[in-house]
């Protein structure tokens, strides 16, 4: 009887061990995490984040561990954090203390590029529905759209509000595009503009005073506040974080804001995201067209600012260097470094870095007033 009941324990421990219960689709996943953590550490593709969720999405897949289940500490992390919105509103009062709207204050015609590279969300949202095979609801097919803004946080926001089975997929997609900018924009870019608009040099921005700064802040919170009240928690906490930062009174609480708090929330937002690249959720026939549409998105959302810009230049005498056009996507600063160096490339005398965080900054605006678009039509 011993002897059977000592069996009975080892093979007890020996079904619950990793050998046994470790999937095909585990290891998939793992091989997939693995990758984003090898884009992070040597690759240097948004590290910050992709190094979090991919080692998030290994620990979500060690079977039996329940790490992401209901109980699992990333199941807490992301049920406080995520599922609540917290994490994403935290990042943009971090990202509000570190951006400065000088360059959009000084020349307010660029934020009709910021405006304009929205148009990819927007298009893709309706290309998501209309996707044979995908079946997409509506609100899933607006949480894929929000990936054309390149901006995580607020795709983070709006799928964690809309479609939240889908979270996994779209942060990876919309994380990974803000990576892989670099590649991905310059020969669009190139394509879609001439030598000589690529040449095109710009005037140099004038002073913006302080109190430009801090009144950017408020009027734009107002005007949201009265035009689109769904796109409030996002622009506010962006707006917040900006006013800390300029205001110059609460300079401790705007250093804390752009460092200590932003890295703390970064790794628990990368790992609670993580925590929904499980292979049940993730590998899926669906997963597949995320990432194609959010390619999409994120491409249309590139040309149609560099086509704003030179329509703009249509019906100005001073000319706008169209490849600033496609920094109105919002990831900043990355958008507006590669805007930066392609111009460089073209003319070695060419500083167009300042003039392309115009349209950069804009687009943050832009793809939250986006969100609150979508999250008023479809919560």
């Amino acid at each position: 009887m011993e002897a059977v009941g000592l069996g009975r324990i080892f093979t007890n421990v020996f079904q619950s061990t990793g050998l046994v219960n470790f999937g095909l689709p585990n290891i998939i996943m793992m091989v997939v995490c693995s990758l984003l953590i090898f884009l992070g550490i040597v690759k240097g593709f948004e590290p910050l984040l992709l190094i979090p969720i991919g080692f998030g999405g290994i620990l979500a897949n060690i079977p039996v561990a329940g790490i992401a289940e209901p109980g699992g500490f990333l199941w807490y992390i992301y049920n406080i954090g995520v599922k609540t919105g917290v994490f994403p509103l935290l990042i943009f009062m971090g990202i509000g203390a570190m951006t400065d709207f000088g360059p959009l204050i000084a020349n307010p015609r660029l934020a009709f590029l910021g405006a304009a590279a929205q148009f990819g969300i927007f298009t893709t949202l309706i290309g998501a529905i209309a996707l044979p095979g995908m079946n997409f609801s509506l609100k899933q097919a607006a949480s894929i759209g929000i990936i054309g803004g390149a901006d995580g946080p607020t795709a983070i926001f709006v799928t964690s509000k809309l479609a939240p089975e889908l979270l996994g997929a779209i942060a990876v997609a919309a994380y990974s595009y803000m990576a892989l900018i670099p590649i991905i924009q310059p020969p669009i870019m190139r394509l879609f503009t001439t030598k000589k608009e690529r040449k095109i040099r710009m005037t140099q921005l004038r002073h913006v005073s302080k109190t430009e700064k801090i009144l950017f802040s408020l009027v734009v919170l107002i005007l949201c506040a009265v035009l689109l009240p769904a796109a409030t928690p996002l622009i506010g906490m962006l707006m917040f974080g900006n006013l800390i930062n300029e205001c110059g009174r609460t300079d401790r609480l705007a250093k804390t804001a752009k460092n200590s708090l932003i890295n703390i929330v970064t790794i628990f937002l990368g790992l609670s995201i993580g925590s929904k690249l499980q292979a049940s959720q993730f590998l899926t026939v669906q997963t597949i067209g995320i990432l194609l549409l959010g390619l999409v998105a994120f491409s249309i959302g590139t040309i149609a600012g560099l086509l704003m810009a030179k329509i703009m230049n249509k019906f100005s005498s001073k000319k706008i260097n169209p490849l600033i056009g496609a920094a109105g996507v919002s990831a900043v600063p990355m958008a507006s470094r590669v805007v930066g160096k392609v111009a460089l490339e073209e003319d070695p005398h060419n500083f167009l870095m300042m003039h392309a965080m115009g349209p950069n900054v804009s687009g943050v605006i832009g793809s939250a007033v986006a969100a609150g678009v979508l999250l008023a039509f479809f919560v």
